[in-house]
């Protein structure tokens, strides 16, 4: 990983945050079930930094960390987002669900849970390549993207030009 590709692990507290720095394109793994030991280790193996709220997971030796301070989504990523190297590039968002990547899926191999509006529309659809679940850019990508770009990160690329993404 370079220094310009940065990635995390959260840990149980920040659910929230992980979905919202996978909105912003930030590879960000979030599992429920692993417990402070199990995080420090995999963050140190694969070079993640670990968010947590907890003060004696950030102090693990040999773990870079950052100690998330608020209780509120929007706070958090005021705290995350500015401590990525400067000129990272923009990304394409992730699966909110899982992290997987998206890629772009023709509205003929869109299944019958995406409406039929949506689907006639032509509206640009993607598919996680890890849950298969389908996103395109819905009304409410408007408000994320605000909230983003309030939030210091630099909106998912490509927000405004199709065929990229969606939700």
């Amino acid at each position: 990983m370079s220094a310009r590709e940065v990635a995390f692990i959260a840990d149980v507290m920040l659910g929230r945050l992980a979905r919202w720095l996978r909105l912003a394109g930030l590879d960000t793994v979030y599992e429920r079930d692993l417990d402070d030991r199990q995080l420090a280790d995999l963050a140190r193996r694969t070079g993640r930094v670990l968010l947590t709220r907890d003060h004696e997971l950030a102090r693990r030796r040999g773990v870079q960390a950052i100690l998330v301070k608020s209780d509120w989504v929007s706070e958090q990523l005021k705290q995350v987002l500015p401590v990525l190297p400067t000129g990272a590039a923009p990304r394409s968002p992730r699966c909110p669900r899982c992290n997987g990547g998206l890629e772009p899926l023709g509205s003929s191999q869109a299944p019958s849970t995406v409406p039929a509006a949506v689907r006639e529309s032509g509206t640009a659809l993607r598919r996680c390549v890890v849950c298969g679940q389908v996103y395109w850019k819905g009304s409410h990508w408007a408000g994320i993207s605000q909230v983003l770009a309030e939030d210091g990160s630099r909106p998912a690329e490509p927000i405004s030009s199709p065929p990229d993404p969606l939700l």
